[in-house]
Parts: C-alpha cells; structure tokens; sequence
C-alpha cells in the first residue's frame, strides 16, 4: 500500500496546485484617452549682464558702458570731494567690493604754489580723501594703497589758473 499512498498524495498535491493557480483573466483592451496638449511656456532668457570693466579690465559705468572716472579734482588748498566725484567713487567701491582680487593705488597731487612739504602734506589728505570714501563703502583696507606726490607730476606744468585747477587732483591706478 505504500506506493498507492504515495500516487495518492503526489495527485492531491498536483490537484492543490492546480487549484492554486488561477488562470489570468483576459484583459479587455481599452482605447487610449487622449490628453489634452498642454504648452510650457518659459520665460525669455535673461539679457546677459553689461560688461562692467573695459579692454584694460578698468570698471565702466553700467548703465552708459564708459570707464569710470579715475581723477578727482579739488579746490584751492582743499581735500574735500564733490557731490559728483562721490557718486562716481560710489561705482568704484561697488566694483571694488564685487572684485576682491583687485587694488587701487590713489595717488594724491597738487600744484605748484605751496612748500614741498606743505604740498606732500595736501596731496596726501586728498589721497586720503578718496581711502576713507572708498573704506566706508565696504572696500577692504588692503585694496587700498595711498601715495603723495605733492607738486612733484603736474599734468600741466603751466603757471596759470586753469593749469592749477588740472593739478590738484587724486588719481585712482587700479592693479
């Protein structure tokens, strides 16, 4: 009786597992629903940045695309800077503050009426003039170098009144 046992078992097992296994329904084809067309729009590139320094690498005025004044002309025996020098240095501090691998050199000048040493001593505080501006603008102090030249590099070595004028002055040299 033992293998009549053993086909026995081996068929309800078999029938098991045939009951087990189902048969996969038929799937019903469906047509496919169309979706509606949907149109991305994106926004327009964004116009490139305006160059902000010129061939030499020198900052320009954004907004008109020329370099920044470099001179700043002073009174008679003065060191203080205009309403208009302190907008263009304005300019100058932000580019300064975007560029932190750049430096400037502001040289200060006079002209020729004055001792020598009086003269060093004024070219200097208009040097300065330009620093402190710059400075509390957020430039770093070590962007900054300052130097005198007194009366010693006049731009027009003339003896008149508008020869003064074009002498005294501060220079910013950028490097």
């Amino acid at each position: 009786m033992r293998p009549a046992y053993r086909t026995l078992i081996v068929a309800i097992l078999a029938g098991a597992v045939l009951a087990a296994c189902k048969q996969t329904p038929e799937v019903e084809e469906v047509e496919p629903i169309e979706e509606p067309m949907v149109e991305v729009i994106t926004a327009p590139p964004e116009p490139p940045e305006p160059p902000r320094v010129d061939r030499d690498g020198n900052p320009v005025d954004v907004a008109t695309g020329r370099p920044l004044g470099r001179t700043f002309y002073f009174d008679f025996d003065q060191a203080r800077l205009s309403e208009r020098d302190l907008r263009v240095l304005a300019m100058h501090a932000e580019y300064l503050r975007d560029f932190r691998n750049r430096s400037v050199l502001v040289e200060g000048h006079c002209d020729e009426r004055g001792t020598r040493e009086y003269n060093l001593a004024l070219g200097e505080r208009r040097a300065q003039a330009v620093q402190q501006y710059l400075s509390s603008a957020g430039v770093r102090s070590s962007q900054i170098e300052i130097v005198s030249y007194g009366e010693e590099r006049p731009v027009d070595p003339g003896g008149t009144e508008s020869a003064y004028a074009k002498n005294r002055r501060a220079e910013m040299v950028y490097r």
